[in-house]
């Protein structure tokens, strides 16, 4: 499973809660806004636990740092 995340704002959104199918590590496997591609390098260390706080009709959900203008992909690794 894969969750794509856009921030199609110039503004930076910490604390941003989405609501995910399944509990576990959903791994940051890409940020437009890193460093590497010129960007301010703003973004999750990795990856975050899913959290068992219901969001967007879903069971589990991730506490998000969105930097702006940029989209972020996460893999669910269990």
């Amino acid at each position: 499973t894969v969750l794509v995340v856009c921030n199609l704002t110039p503004v930076y959104r910490p604390g941003y809660r989405i609501g995910v199918p399944s509990e576990g590590f959903w791994k940051e496997v890409l940020n437009s806004d890193a460093g590497e591609y010129g960007g301010s390098g703003k973004g999750n260390w990795g990856g975050l636990h899913a959290e068992r706080i219901r969001t967007h009709k879903k069971e589990f959900s991730l506490n998000l740092t969105l930097p702006p203008l940029s989209t972020l992909f996460f893999r669910h690794d269990g």
